[in-house]
C-alpha cells in the first residue's frame, strides 16, 4: 500500500456553467484554453472539456457547461490555481454556477494523452471520494458505446451516496470522461458493482472499446462553489 506522500502530485477539478452574456467567450476556451493552461506555474497536465446537455452524458452537447482538469506538481501549485485572484477566476466570473475542487489519487490505471497519474496518498477510512472515468472510444466502437449508455447515466443518478456526477470531454463521440463524488467508499463500491455499470465495464473489456482508458480514485481534499444548487463543502 503506498504511503502518504503529501508531496505527490495534486489534482484540480473545475466545472462551470457559462453566463448567456458570456457564451462567446466560453466557447473560445476550447480553442485556446489549453495554451493558456500551459503558462500555468507548477501544472504537468491540463485539459479543457466541454459537457453533454445539462452536465450529462449523452450525444446532445451542453451549449454552456465546461471543465477543466489540471495535474499540479504540489499541493501549493493547485492552491494558487485556486485562489479567487488565480487562474480560475476567468471562469468563475463568467459563471453562473461553479465549482472547484482538490483531489489525491489513491488508486489509478491507465494514462491520459499518454500520461500516468501516480498514487500520492492511502485509501481513506472515510469521508468524500472522487472518481475518475476517461476513455478514448475506438470509432469503429462508437456506436456500440453510445447504445449502452442511457441505461449507465439512468443507474448513476439514481445510486446511493452520489453527490455530484458529470459527463466531460475532449471532443463529442471519441473522447469521453465521466467524473463523481461519492459520500465514502462503499458508495461507490456498490455502485461500481451495480447491473448497468458492471454490464457496461465488461462490455468494454470484452470489446476492445478503447484505444486508451484512466480510471482513477481520489481522496476529496478541499471544494469550493456548488453545482446544481448543492454545496459539497
Amino acid at each position: 500500500m503506498p504511503g502518504d506522500v503529501t508531496s505527490g502530485p495534486v489534482v484540480v477539478v473545475m466545472l462551470a456553467d457559462i453566463a448567456p452574456a458570456h457564451r462567446l467567450w466560453g466557447w473560445s476556451r476550447f480553442v485556446i484554453g489549453r495554451y493558456l493552461l500551459r503558462k500555468i506555474p507548477g501544472l504537468r497536465f491540463g485539459k479543457v472539456m466541454g459537457s453533454g446537455h445539462a452536465g450529462g452524458f449523452g450525444l446532445k452537447p451542453s451549449a454552456s457547461i465546461q471543465g477543466v482538469f489540471c495535474v499540479f506538481d504540489t499541493a501549493a501549485h493547485a492552491d494558487a490555481f485556486m485562489q479567487p485572484d488565480g487562474p480560475l477566476s476567468a471562469w468563475r466570473s463568467r459563471a453562473s454556477e461553479w465549482f472547484c475542487c482538490r483531489l489525491r489519487a489513491y488508486s489509478s490505471r491507465g494514462s491520459w494523452a499518454g500520461e500516468a497519474l501516480p498514487v500520492s496518498v492511502d485509501p481513506p477510512a472515510q469521508g468524500p471520494v472522487a472518481s475518475l472515468t476517461r476513455a478514448s472510444i475506438r470509432p469503429t466502437r462508437a456506436a456500440a458505446f453510445w447504445r449502452m449508455q442511457p441505461a449507465a447515466e439512468r443507474s448513476l443518478g439514481g445510486a446511493q451516496g452520489v453527490h455530484l456526477a458529470v459527463g466531460i470531454g475532449e471532443a463529442p463521440l471519441l473522447r469521453q470522461a465521466t467524473f463523481t463524488i461519492w459520500d465514502s467508499v462503499a458508495s461507490m463500491d456498490r455502485y461500481a458493482r451495480s447491473g448497468a455499470h458492471r454490464d457496461a465495464i465488461e462490455a468494454s473489456r470484452s470489446g476492445h472499446f478503447f484505444s486508451e482508458s484512466m480510471f482513477v480514485r481520489f481522496v476529496v481534499e478541499a471544494t469550493q462553489g456548488c453545482w446544481k444548487g448543492h454545496s459539497l463543502a
